[in-house]
């Protein structure tokens, strides 16, 4: 193990993980816009809360939630190495998780919760704004001179600042803004601390990463216990960001599984362990369901257990397929996506927001059936495309 770190991992990008971003962000991009398409298979719609059932784009958050963490240890080491120290990798954690769970919070209000007609201006014009300042505070400038970024930086801090109070809400248009929920990226930015933290406390032990997945799923059970939810209510307040840690904390084993050096180093072991995890955690999901049904909505115990198994086997496929036999010209395809997380995320809502302002609808045609399901194809290809542009001309949020 390299000095100072916890684990010693592979060195350099792992196509794999790559790849499995990649994915993910094309496939929310493209469960995304059928959420706006009828006459369409049910499983290719999100499950109502109580329907004791999952459905593909269920798995495509937990998909976002697993990659957080298996890419979490070679961003912690990688820090390490560079002789952060403890008290610099807390600090990134910090600012990282209060970044997602920024974006997250202001997202969310300008989905629901605002009233048009006391707000100073369009709902649409104030999403624009936020996402104008938040590249402003977290993109990627080259200036030469520090002042000039440093100067944006604060401009878009201000910005932010101001569009928190102009923005109006609920039915008299006096309230502020309000975590109704805290949206993907704040859910995920609330996991991702937990699950660092959770992370570094094991010291990147897999049988304690895993103690601590048994732990989150504890939590949330005593959390749905009447007795000690009345008893104890202020403790068990946080059980969604503990069941979104749950998944986290599998994506944590998955890449201790395949890249911890201290560990067996054979392909073969590394698939039978990651084979056998999947398949604990689906027996677990499974002995668990009678108790806590299937649901993305309540983000229940058995819901992320089966979404994790999931990706465990997927990620498997994947690094077999990438890694071993080399099969990796296609992961093209989705490389502008996996470089760059969170400008693939934020474009559709940006585009959504520059439509709805100028008064642009897509035709009937495109929200039914077969046309809406190609439709949904195409734009997400059409995203990914944009972004690759964004790419080549520098533009990039780095949180």
């Amino acid at each position: 193990m390299a000095e100072n770190t916890i684990n010693t991992l592979r060195a350099g990008r792992v196509l794999s993980i790559d790849a499995f971003r990649g994915i993910t962000f094309v496939a929310m991009i493209f469960v995304n816009e059928l959420g706006g398409v009828g006459g369409i298979s049910r499983w290719l719609k999100h499950m109502p809360a109580n329907a004791d059932a999952m459905s593909f784009p269920d798995v495509v958050f937990p998909a976002f939630l697993f990659i957080v963490g298996m890419s979490m240890p070679f961003s912690i080491n990688a820090r390490l190495a560079k002789g952060e120290g403890a008290w610099g990798v807390q600090r990134h954690i910090l600012y990282r998780a209060f970044a997602l769970i920024v974006l997250g919070f202001f997202m969310v209000n300008a989905e629901d919760g605002f009233n048009p007609q006391a707000m100073p201006i369009s709902i649409h014009a104030w999403s624009l704004l936020f996402y104008a300042a938040a590249f402003l505070v977290w993109g990627v400038f080259r200036f030469e001179n520090l002042a000039v970024t440093r100067a944006l930086r604060v401009a878009g801090i201000a910005v932010i600042v101001a569009l928190a109070f102009l923005y109006r809400g609920g039915a008299d248009g006096h309230e502020w803004m309000a975590p109704q929920w805290w949206g993907i990226l704040g859910l995920i930015g609330w996991a991702y601390f937990y699950s660092c933290e959770f992370y570094l406390l094991s010291r990147g032990r897999l049988w304690a990463v895993l103690g601590l997945l048994v732990f989150c799923v504890a939590y949330y059970a005593c959390a749905h216990s009447g007795g000690l939810k009345s008893s104890f209510g202020w403790v068990f307040s946080q059980e969604p960001h503990a069941a979104h840690s749950e998944i986290v904390l599998a994506g944590v084993a998955c890449a201790l599984i395949f890249f911890d050096a201290a560990r067996p180093d054979s392909d073969r072991r590394r698939f039978v362990e990651a084979l056998a995890f999947a398949a604990v955690l689906s027996i677990a999901a499974f002995l668990l369901r009678p108790y806590f049904k299937i649901s993305k909505i309540y983000a229940t115990p058995s819901w992320c257990l089966y979404c994790a198994a999931i990706c465990v086997a997927v990620f498997s496929l994947l690094y077999w397929l990438i890694d071993m036999k080399r099969h990796e010209r296609w992961t093209r395809l989705v490389e502008p996506a996996a470089s760059s997380p969170l400008v693939t995320y934020l474009t559709p809502f940006v585009v959504v927001a520059v439509l709805a302002l100028l008064g642009v609808d897509l035709p009937v045609v495109l929200r039914n059936g077969t046309a809406g399901l190609l439709w949904a194809a195409f734009y997400a290809r059409l995203i990914v495309w944009v972004v690759s542009l964004l790419n080549r001309r520098g533009v990039r949020l780095e949180i």
